[in-house]
């Protein structure tokens, strides 16, 4: 094995991860941690299958094969979706392209790379959401008698409300939830460090004023939001957390509530928020700046997922005179042969 290619791509990761991406991009804790997991989890899988230390794995390592055979790895045995999946690719293939301007030797990696084609994405593909009767089935779940049962009915009230993704909700700071003015609002951190400002409800701010009572300081608005203790230091909640306690949850909430899918994530909530509103009749062009989408065609994706609102626009548009509508007769009427075989009298 050749050391210095070692050295190479340890130290091309480095300085990707901790300089290229923070301070030349100015990309945010987000995009990097995204960047940082797909990293992790494509060197211990080379480490498992190679049976080899990851120390010892080299740019020669990781060709196009290994990698092809990591993609398939998360699609069958993580079950990640094709948008994750093709994520964790475009991670792959940009630190190439960072190390081929680094060290041009890498460039022929970087060429075998940028051959594994993106999983194809349908783009009329219903989104997973929760409906209004599920997340009242899950917000009934938290024992609001136990002060965490208060944290977690917050959290969950807070980022339906919002809509807003869990990075986002887990960025939150005191500072960033402005609940005395006249319209209250939360102060959001989206992808790329795009902020935005989103109204909150007022029995959402009743939650708030609970929570608020149990877990924070009026003196220090630059803590997190939402944080746990570990080792007697106030940490922030981490996505994981979330997670365990939506599992719990909405395991019972299926009790009540067959409308509760067999898995619950935080995305789903924000999903139900937007296709509620849109339901509803907030424009497209509107729900876009709700949900901090760059692209407005991002937001169609509700449009075409909700065939309900289709087949309602659908019916109403078609009036009683359409042809579509003329009474059809049944099969049966003036045929008594018909009848007589309908009921088993005649074969």
């Amino acid at each position: 094995m050749n050391k210095q290619h070692v050295d190479i791509l340890f130290k091309l990761l480095r300085d990707y991860l901790t300089i290229y991406l923070p301070k030349q991009r100015c990309l945010s804790e987000n995009t990097i941690k995204s960047y940082r997991d797909t990293w992790n989890l494509l060197l211990d899988y080379v480490a498992e299958t190679n049976k080899i230390h990851i120390w010892q794995i080299t740019l020669e390592t990781l060709n196009s094969y290994i990698i092809s055979e990591f993609i398939e790895w998360l699609k069958n045995e993580r079950n990640c979706s094709n948008n994750s999946i093709n994520q964790r690719l475009a991670g792959i293939r940009a630190f190439f392209k960072y190390a081929a301007i680094q060290q041009p030797i890498t460039a022929m990696h970087m060429s075998d790379i940028y051959n594994i084609p993106y999983k194809k994405i349908d783009k009329n593909k219903t989104v997973p959401f929760l409906t209004e009767s599920a997340l009242s089935a899950i917000f009934q779940q938290p024992n609001t008698e136990k002060k965490s049962g208060v944290r977690d009915l917050f959290l969950m009230v807070l980022m339906y409300d919002t809509a807003a993704r869990i990075g986002e909700m887990l960025n939150l700071k005191v500072c960033d939830l402005d609940h005395n003015s006249k319209t209250p609002v939360a102060y959001l951190t989206g992808k790329g460090g795009k902020k935005r400002i989103v109204p909150i409800m007022s029995k959402t701010v009743q939650h708030y004023l609970k929570y608020r009572k149990l877990y924070l300081k009026d003196n220090e608005q630059e803590q997190f939001l939402f944080y746990t203790i570990r080792h007697g230091l106030q940490m922030k909640m981490s996505d994981d957390n979330v997670a365990r306690f939506l599992k719990q949850y909405a395991k019972s909430a299926r009790d009540i509530c067959d409308e509760v899918p067999d898995s619950v994530n935080p995305h789903m909530f924000r999903h139900g928020r937007a296709m509620s509103l849109y339901r509803n009749g907030m424009p497209l062009a509107l729900l876009s700046q709700f949900l901090g989408h760059k692209n407005p065609e991002t937001t169609l994706i509700y449009a075409y997922a909700d065939t309900e609102m289709k087949r309602l626009a659908i019916e109403k548009a078609t009036g009683s005179t359409n042809p579509i509508n003329t009474k059809i007769d049944a099969l049966w009427v003036n045929d008594d042969e018909m009848i007589k075989k309908l009921y088993g009298l005649k074969q």
